[in-house]
């Protein structure tokens, strides 16, 4: 059959007429358009509110650590604590129900390691709420979202790390020799020992403050630096200290315990009078056997200690000479062989030549093998000096703040 040509001709027109083809298009891409903007902002929403959730969990377990360490709060307030840093952070760019729900699902979670005023606490904070989508994309998405996140903090209080600290002090003849720091409390002059005239006793005026009082006014300055140590920690489980003393011999030393008293007692007990030869060769060897030893481990770990610093004040105002007045190499060799062990074991050693002859110093200046752990005392204001500075020195090598 043929088609008349006027149908023709009205069915080509329409075949190349294209007018309404973007009404076409325009119905099926505006839905995908708008879904794909709906979509995008929903994304960046849930992104918006997940940053607030973490920020907010990070706020509390941070916080809860923190108060944990300081003492501020127990282990059983650390939820209702947690809960109330969290909401306090959040709740002002979200809803009260969005608000009510964190709270509800929020949960604080609370480890601890070591005892007493050592512990370190981890908490770890949990929670979530539901994110409301945007009206405009609702049409596309069933419902709304959850939005859920956890952070973990750790916190160690203000501490010091534990130390065992050995003194080996000087107790020979030269000890009982005058300083130049003169004695106020016998205006009217003293018998005393001097060195031109040793053994004997000379009537002196001024009188002076002898060198073994001054090496107890020196110690007990460093033991008072010792125990600020030892304040940091309730517990009083942080500080160790010993004592032995020689002359020709080793006297028994004060053993390592714990504090200052013991250590204290002994340096006042000295004789104010000693005498004798120098022999550094013994105290050396007790201090460092005593240091290293499986029983001083012990008892530090019995307190919480994972680890300890060691520490020898070594201090002499003279040289090694044995039982004899004449200087004797051979027991300065075996006292740097203890040195140097001691060094190895992880021992800091520092040495003070209290007004001592050139033999003495060179021994002291290779003993503490760091010459800034060496000091020259020329008088009593320098020996308690040195003390102190060497007080100041463990100190500071042992106060540590850990966040």
């Amino acid at each position: 059959m043929r088609i008349p040509t006027p149908l023709k001709s009205v069915a080509r027109r329409f075949a190349r007429d294209d007018r309404g083809n973007f009404g076409i298009l325009a119905a099926v891409l505006i839905p995908v358009v708008l879904a794909a903007v709906a979509t995008s902002m929903d994304i960046s929403k849930l992104l918006s509110d997940k940053s607030k959730l973490a920020s907010a969990l990070d706020a509390a377990s941070l916080a809860t650590a923190s108060a944990l360490t300081n003492g501020d709060i127990t282990a059983s307030d650390a939820q209702n604590f947690a809960v109330r840093i969290a909401a306090g952070q959040i709740s002002s760019t979200l809803s009260d129900a969005q608000v009510k729900e964190l709270k509800a699902s929020l949960v604080a979670t609370v480890t601890s390691q070591g005892s007493g005023s050592k512990k370190d606490f981890t908490v770890k904070v949990t929670g979530r709420f539901t994110s409301q989508l945007l009206a405009f994309s609702a049409f596309h998405v069933a419902g709304n979202r959850n939005v859920g996140g956890s952070s973990t903090a750790t916190s160690q209080a203000q501490t010091a790390t534990a130390i065992s600290l050995y003194l080996v002090v000087d107790r020979s003849g030269s000890m009982s020799w005058p300083t130049t720091t003169q004695d106020t409390s016998q205006p009217n002059g003293c018998w005393q020992y001097l060195e031109d005239n040793w053994p004997y006793q000379s009537y002196s005026k001024p009188c002076y403050i002898n060198k073994m009082a001054s090496l107890k006014t020196a110690a007990s300055a460093l033991f008072d630096q010792m125990d600020s140590i030892e304040a940091v920690d309730s517990t009083n489980s942080l500080v160790r200290t010993g004592v032995v003393s020689f002359n020709d011999q080793t006297q028994s030393p004060s053993n390592l315990a714990w504090g200052t008293k013991s250590s204290r007692n002994y340096v006042t007990a000295l004789p104010a009078n000693p005498t004798g030869g120098t022999d550094m060769t013994g105290g050396m060897s007790t201090a460092n056997t005593a240091l290293n030893a499986a029983t001083e481990a012990s008892a530090q770990t019995s307190k919480g200690n994972k680890d300890f610093k060691k520490f020898i004040v070594l201090m002499t105002d003279g040289e090694n000479t044995g039982n004899s007045a004449n200087w004797n190499p051979a027991l300065d060799t075996k006292t740097l062989a203890t040195c140097t062990s001691a060094r190895t074991a992880g021992v800091t050693i520092f040495t003070v030549a209290y007004m001592a002859p050139s033999n003495g110093e060179a021994l002291l200046k290779s003993c503490a093998g760091d010459i800034s752990n060496y000091y020259k005392a020329t008088d009593m204001q320098s020996l308690i000096k040195a003390f102190n500075d060497i007080g100041g020195k463990v100190a500071n090598q042992t106060t540590r703040m850990t966040n």
